[in-house]
């Protein structure tokens, strides 16, 4: 049975059964302005367990991700169905076999309003996710990240939230992605990267800002790329992103591409990343590591990176690497307190970076004062790979190539020790709610002022 949800209306605490009833309501029933207030709080619940708005206003991009959902509704319906592919069987079987699994998959399913549940079957569900891992995302499609466009109003629902936090789930989610990154990384994935209507067109050109990547064969049909991975963490032009100030080490540059989500002082060794507020715990982003009591205190910058930023990261500082690791977490998983969020997690940034599936690489300066840099790839949603390149003890210069995301969206945090920064060169946060809003950052250029 899933729990009851609590949740503040108004600086009043009130509780929810799965029904969206009130639990133990504190509104006395003969207060004409209570009373006004519960019709407001009960508007309200239904949005909170029908994953949907009470009045829903939905951006354009999501009528055109509705369209994509409904042909892939079409196609599996009149599809020649043989067999799943190997992840997806074994998905299958564990909803099959695990009770409580396949409990939380049938009322995710069954909890998204039914005006919005285009798969109503877990048969249905299977079925679309077989034939997206068979495929690479086209241009021309409106859900250019098919697996979080599937599961975004499923992720909203009760059910939803405790699915994608199971272990056995998410770890079966993950071999689904592996399996499908395995073919992105294959030449099958190429009929997508096409000067046509793909990803090499003049609109995508465009929109992608294709002028400042190489391209390794332009006259090739495909671009000289060997796969449509290659083409997501594409090379960007070195001339296009010098490195700032190279030889003053006390310059500290932006490891990546994006939009800065948050700049945080005096981080906590331990907080509640889980509220709303989304504060970043460093025991639970650095995994328990040897290294956090020398962060505590000091500063987390975070940033979001579009499905059309360069995915590559680059090192902040000139320095030595100390560890290099990848942590499997969720990938799934967003905060409810948020509302609904149809981009499948982007607004819960913050929360991600203490569960998701991340990289850690810590680098330390020669410079006492700068001490250790942590830099964190963060994979959101359907991320398949979170690949890091250097290696322990190894030395590296400021703006060198560390690693890249394969396809997917993701989130990178750099993590200064106190004392180290003396001012920032980018806007703090960003608070508009649109994580493409935020102050720009380019991989390579000045992010802050050591002290």
């Amino acid at each position: 049975m899933l729990p009851a949800r609590s949740v503040e209306h108004f600086g009043l605490r009130v509780t929810y059964d799965l029904n969206g009833e009130l639990v133990g309501s504190p509104i006395k029933a003969g207060d004409f302005f209570m009373n006004a207030l519960r019709a407001i709080i009960l508007l309200s619940s239904v949005a909170l367990f029908t994953g949907t708005s009470y009045v829903e206003a939905s951006p354009p991009e999501q009528s055109s991700a509705d369209r994509w959902l409904e042909n892939l509704k079409k196609e599996v319906d009149s599809s020649q169905f043989s067999a799943y592919h190997k992840s997806i069987q074994q998905l299958a079987d564990l909803i099959e076999l695990n009770g409580v699994v396949r409990e939380y998959v049938t009322q995710m399913i069954e909890q998204v309003p039914k005006k919005h549940r285009t798969f109503d079957t877990i048969d249905s569900l299977l079925k679309a996710m077989n034939l997206i891992i068979q495929r690479a995302p086209r241009y021309t499609d409106g859900g250019h990240f098919p697996m979080s466009t599937l599961f975004a109003r499923m992720m909203y629902t009760p059910a939803g939230e405790a699915a994608f936090r199971n272990s056995d789930f998410n770890n079966a989610i993950r071999n689904v992605l592996k399996e499908w990154c395995h073919f992105l990384d294959s030449r099958a994935s190429l009929d997508v990267i096409n000067k046509k209507d793909g990803w090499l067109s003049p609109k995508s050109w465009k929109e992608n800002g294709l002028a400042d990547f190489v391209i390794p064969v332009p006259s090739d049909p495909h671009g000289g790329f060997k796969s449509f991975n290659a083409f997501f963490h594409r090379e960007i032009k070195g001339e296009r992103r010098p490195v700032a100030a190279p030889d003053d080490p006390k310059v500290i540059v932006s490891a990546n591409d994006g939009t800065i989500y948050k700049i945080a002082r005096g981080v906590k060794r331990q907080d509640k990343f889980w509220i709303k507020g989304q504060s970043h715990s460093l025991v639970n982003m650095l995994n328990g590591s040897r290294y956090v009591d020398r962060f505590v205190g000091g500063d987390v910058v975070q940033s979001f990176l579009s499905g059309n930023d360069y995915h590559r990261y680059h090192s902040p500082i000139d320095g030595t690497v100390r560890e290099a690791t990848v942590v499997d977490g969720l990938m799934f998983s967003e905060l409810h307190s948020l509302g609904l969020d149809l981009s499948a997690g982007t607004l819960s940034q913050g929360y991600e970076a203490a569960v998701n599936t991340r990289g850690l690489l810590f680098i330390e300066s020669d410079d006492p004062t700068i001490g250790m840099v942590c830099v964190i790839p963060i994979g959101i949603t359907e991320i398949s790979s979170i690949s890091l390149t250097v290696k322990p003890d190894q030395k590296v210069k400021k703006g060198q190539e560390v690693g890249r995301f394969s396809y997917g969206g993701s989130t990178l945090c750099l993590v200064f020790q106190p004392g180290a920064i003396n001012r920032y060169s980018v806007k703090k946060s960003n608070k508009t709610g649109d994580p493409d809003k935020g102050s720009k950052t380019k991989v390579n250029a000045k992010i802050a002022q050591a002290n």
